[in-house]
């Protein structure tokens, strides 16, 4: 975990849960070793679901769909949200999930490998999430570009790698070096582009945080 637990865990505590279902979901997944996305992850992205509000959500990584049905449980019931898993073993237990949290009117899950469902969906979407294989983050963010409308949110999960984004790529395993350099390649892209307004957040293990620029151009 990214800063002070001690600090984390004050703050996390100050958060309250979700719903019965969600909450119930999200415990068993981490029993099972699942990634979901953590407590102050949540409490931002709750944030700025209700800030928002946004019509229309594309999610790349859908795990068990906590997330996906945590996107729905807070937006409008027009919002759709379109979330895709690659994961063989995870498609039947997030569209069982899906479908047990009463949102399947508003979630599309589709599955398949995002290296190529992204590049064939041509509608355009409000904000897209983006928690899935990290070293496709580059990759991720260029289709990211092309599929989200003008002033609308990019959100970026897990970007600071439990802090090896810190160190030099020598100093990572060497099974994390490829993660490492193309996440540090996401991260300079993501911030320096002229095409977004981005921050990058210390929340959680690390959020990057992007508004499509409405006429591509920084303000």
């Amino acid at each position: 975990m990214i800063g002070n637990e001690r600090l984390t865990g004050f703050i996390n505590s100050l958060y309250k849960g979700n719903t019965p279902f969600l909450d119930a979901l999200e415990r068993e997944a981490r029993d099972n070793r699942i990634p979901v996305i953590r407590k102050d992850t949540q409490a931002f992205l709750r944030f700025i679901l209700k800030e928002r509000n946004p019509g229309s959500i594309l999610e790349i990584g859908a795990a068990v769909g906590f997330s996906a049905i945590f996107m729905a449980e807070y937006t409008s019931p027009e919002c759709r949200i379109s979330t895709i898993e690659n994961y063989e073993k995870r498609i039947a237990p997030a569209l069982r999930n899906i479908e047990k949290s009463g949102y399947s009117d508003k979630i599309r899950l589709i599955s398949g490998d995002a290296a190529d469902i992204l590049p064939a969906l041509q509608e355009s979407f409000d904000m897209v999430f983006i928690d899935a294989a990290k070293a496709q983050y580059p990759f991720y963010l260029k289709e990211a570009d092309r599929l989200i409308k003008p002033g609308g949110l990019i959100i970026a999960d897990n970007c600071l790698q439990e802090g090896d984004i810190l160190e030099s790529r020598y100093a990572v395993e060497r099974r994390n070096r490829t993660i490492h350099k193309r996440m540090r390649e996401f991260l300079k892209e993501i911030t320096a582009s002229d095409r977004f307004t981005a921050a990058l957040l210390p929340i959680g293990d690390g959020i990057a945080v992007a508004v499509k620029d409405n006429e591509g151009q920084k303000t």
